[in-house]
């Protein structure tokens, strides 16, 4: 996958025109730097969403534990 994406890269690349100018080089140069936030942001928005999927998969875990310890008749002071 990584692969695919690096030679979608490239031909991306390829296709952009130089900038010629200190003008087109600036433009250049903040588009990328909006594309780059924009990936980071979806980035760092999926792993937030994921580390709170498992912060519900850990509290059901934990629940149902607890319930399993109480069916067992036993308790989480003993050891």
């Amino acid at each position: 996958m990584e692969e695919n994406q690096a030679q979608q890269n490239t031909e991306d690349n390829a296709n952009i025109e130089t900038p010629q100018t200190q003008e087109e080089l600036t433009r250049y140069i903040q588009t990328l730097l909006v594309e780059m936030q924009s990936k980071f942001q979806s980035m760092s928005d999926g792993i937030l969403k994921k580390i709170d999927e498992m912060g519900t998969k850990i509290t059901e875990l934990e629940s149902s534990v607890t319930d399993l310890m109480e069916h067992a008749g036993l308790s989480e002071d003993r050891n």
